[in-house]
């Protein structure tokens, strides 16, 4: 096992009602608050009325319209308005990209340049005012992390940055919110939790068992909890583990002492670049594919494992068998989900592949993951997808 630092600061307030200790929450760092948020669903479902409620005592700036893939012109206008209105702390309230959005601005409150340069140049980052979140989605895990990944569109660019002081001061999550979803969103959250897991589970390090023992019961909460979600947007305990599973799922835990390049979340950042497309159904579509076009004589045994211990599938069958039997059930279980399985069905064609293959190997450093890929890997990859 590598060596590895696991230190998350971040005091979650888990369950029903965690809302009211908001103002609690936020008073220690000012009275001064940027509330960013996205489209608008907050105000439908209630929720935006509650905090403006609870925060009277407080001078609140709004930074509404946030992006489902966060855009750099929305940073940019929420660090302006942190620098013109000197806020003392950020208040996120939404999913994973409001959350990142919430960060960059954060950082970019006490940075005199482009907030570009905080995604492009992480060591750039600087001081950065305190982050408070309120989750109304589980996907991310963007609540109980460093990370956050921002889009610009002028240059077609999709990228991650991360700094430990991006970790959220404080989360509430509470699993009523989540019961209003629409569908599309719990399936391509649910993708997107599970996504995280596997991009930590494949990695070449062999003895990080406890890790790959957590991520397998989070994937089994998915694989159990998605479905019921589905089936009854109102089932608390169905909401609550696929939050929890979220958050635990991204926060340090079945990554720490597992180091390697992750594979397939570069190669869909191109596809949401180029396309903006729904982060989660794009992980969806390359997920089982990269399986198939990695599984060899080095990665079928940790295929196979995952096969036994996630799906539950017999091991007595042949060992390539028994991992492609695992690769089906993933595909399978995405499909069920109403998942779109092709990158046809969102009428992307190969034209850009080429380009979108380049960037994905020069800004996710591709040479480091799993298995290594070049350019012509990924083209193939994404072929496999159509």
């Amino acid at each position: 096992m590598d060596n590895f630092r696991f230190h998350v600061r971040t005091d979650i307030r888990f369950g029903k009602g965690q809302i009211e200790s908001l103002a609690q929450i936020l008073k220690p760092f000012g009275t001064r608050v940027l509330l960013v948020y996205g489209g608008g669903s907050i105000k439908k479902n209630g929720l935006y009325d509650k905090i403006t409620d609870l925060l009277q005592s407080f001078d609140i700036t709004e930074l509404s319209g946030v992006e489902p893939n966060p855009k750099i012109t929305s940073v940019r206008e929420g660090a302006r308005l942190c620098k013109e209105k000197q806020i003392q702390v950020v208040l996120a309230v939404g999913g994973g990209s409001t959350i990142d959005a919430a960060k960059v601005i954060a950082g970019g409150a006490f940075y005199d340049g482009d907030p570009w340069d905080l995604v492009t140049m992480p060591d750039k980052i600087g001081r950065v005012l305190p982050i408070v979140t309120v989750l109304t989605l589980a996907a991310t895990g963007s609540e109980m992390n460093g990370n956050a990944v921002i889009t610009n569109p002028e240059t077609n660019e999709k990228l991650g940055t991360n700094s430990h002081d991006f970790i959220p001061v404080a989360s509430i999550c509470d699993p009523t919110y989540l019961f209003t979803l629409p569908v599309k969103q719990t399936t391509a959250g649910t993708a997107d939790i599970m996504s995280h897991i596997f991009e930590q589970y494949f990695q070449k390090e062999p003895s990080a068992f406890i890790q790959d023992r957590f991520a397998e019961g989070l994937l089994k909460t998915c694989i159990k909890y998605c479905p019921i979600a589905l089936k009854e947007p109102e089932n608390y305990d169905a909401r609550a583990n696929l939050m929890w599973a979220s958050t635990m799922a991204l926060n340090g835990l079945t990554g720490c002492g597992k180091a390697g390049a992750w594979t397939v979340h570069p190669i869909e950042h191109e596809l949401s670049a180029y396309y903006d497309i729904t982060h989660g159904v794009g992980l969806a579509i390359i997920t089982p594919q990269w399986m198939r076009y990695i599984l060899n004589e080095e990665t079928v045994d940790k295929f196979c494992e995952y096969a036994v211990n996630v799906w539950g599938i017999p091991e007595e069958i042949e060992r390539f068998a028994l991992a492609n039997a695992g690769i089906d059930a993933t595909e399978k279980f995405f499909k069920d989900c109403k998942i779109p399985m092709t990158l046809k069905e969102l009428s992307i064609d190969d034209s850009k592949f080429e380009q979108m293959a380049e960037k994905a190997v020069r800004f996710g450093g591709l040479q480091e993951a799993y298995v290594p890929l070049e350019k012509e890997d990924v083209m193939k990859i994404l072929k496999m997808c159509l």
